[in-house]
């Protein structure tokens, strides 16, 4: 049985092979993207009326080397449903603008939170 076994291994081993990465021909350039002044994840969110006076939440105590990033109304098309806030890890050199509404012409718009350089 152990003769078996040694064959088996052996047999595993030889089809298994051994491949050798070849290093490529010419270093290849990095390329860098630097990010943009303002990176946002944006959806137009057009209300037909302003959202509700009352705080979706309160907000929690200080934590280290985060903020939070406020909760907020969102219109849903039929009514306003709360969207709790969360912890955002901080970034250097940003400050975060927490979720608001805007009013114009057509309704209230809905600016989503971002990190804005300076």
């Amino acid at each position: 049985m152990s003769i078996r076994l040694i064959a088996l291994s052996a047999l595993t081993l030889l089809a298994s092979g051994c491949v050798v990465e070849q290093p490529a021909p010419h270093p290849r350039p990095v390329v860098v993207e630097r990010e943009p002044v303002v990176q946002r994840e944006y959806v137009e969110v057009v209300a037909p009326q302003p959202p509700p006076v009352e705080i979706v939440e309160r907000e929690p105590a200080p934590r280290q080397g985060y903020i939070w990033a406020r909760g907020y109304w969102h219109w849903n098309g039929h009514q306003y449903v709360a969207m709790h806030g969360h912890w955002e890890a901080e970034r250097p050199g940003y400050h975060y603008v927490h979720p608001h509404y805007e009013h114009h012409n057509d309704g209230w718009h809905l600016n989503v939170g971002v990190w804005v350089a300076g």
